[in-house]
């Protein structure tokens, strides 16, 4: 969403019917998080993660940018109250951000449509599938500044693209491409900047007719995976697919099949 998001909040949400997109609001700062925008991003997660009537989320950036991460202005006011306080943001506001955004029933996009960073960055990479303008400009950042990982980077750069790239990106804080990022496995498609919403949306809509359950069952599945051994996977999936066989979705699709027809999903 390359356009100029209108209202005055720094976060906006609007619906597409079972689409909500996520908007970060402070195109004149790049969309710095400061903290209302964090606090309001919280909140507006946690909002269309529990809406039965949402069944897939656009997260993105209002201007010509997605988000530069922390405002480090306000950042700087607040070590002057010392550290403790100033990162006591990253167990408030960021890790339940990345957690609902990993961790929500639906499928979540980011539509980045622009300079994606730092946090910014994290937030991207926690969405399940991505749609990156060809003209943004990628980094972790936090190295520049003489800080390390937060936004879930260390997890999701590593089982993406590999611990030696993870540790190239972090370490030296290198700028990369969405063309470079799509090559080295962060995934997602590169579109023109001017297609990024469109794209995004159309993306959104597929998902939000699909199996809402089979969709959230196999978020899921894939990121517990990572963290556990074949056995309790394989355990695992037998009890998902149990409930996803128990769906209206399911027994649907099987009919439709049947019949030749295209099968429609009510994401229950």
């Amino acid at each position: 969403m390359s356009e100029a998001a209108t209202g005055s909040a720094p976060v906006l949400v609007d619906r597409v019917d079972a689409v909500a997109r996520v908007v970060l609001n402070r195109p004149d700062a790049r969309n710095a998080l400061d903290a209302a925008m964090k606090t309001a991003l919280v909140e507006a997660l946690a909002d269309v993660a529990a809406d039965p009537a949402v069944r897939a989320v656009i997260l993105t950036g209002a201007g010509e940018a997605f988000c530069v991460g922390q405002d480090l202005g306000e950042h700087a006011t607040a070590l002057e109250a010392g550290a403790t306080a100033a990162f006591a943001t990253v167990r408030e506001h960021y890790a339940p951000i990345v957690h609902t955004i990993a961790s929500m029933p639906k499928p979540v996009i980011a539509a980045v449509n622009g300079t994606c960073v730092g946090a910014g960055l994290g937030f991207a990479l926690a969405c399940d599938l991505k749609v990156w303008s060809a003209r943004a400009v990628l980094a972790t950042a936090f190295t520049g500044i003489g800080l390390t990982c937060d936004s879930g980077l260390s997890a999701t750069l590593a089982r993406s693209i590999g611990e030696a790239r993870a540790k190239e990106l972090v370490l030296l804080g290198t700028r990369f491409t969405p063309d470079e990022a799509v090559a080295w496995g962060l995934g997602g498609q590169v579109v023109a900047p001017e297609d990024v919403a469109r794209t995004a949306l159309e993306l959104a809509q597929r998902l939000a007719a699909g199996p809402t359950v089979a969709y959230a069952e196999s978020k899921r599945l894939i990121i517990a995976a990572t963290q556990r051994s074949l056995h309790e996977t394989l355990d695992d999936e037998a009890q998902a697919q149990a409930r996803c066989g128990a769906t209206a979705d399911h027994s649907g699709a099987v009919a439709a099949f049947l019949a030749k027809q295209r099968p429609t999903f009510a994401g229950r």
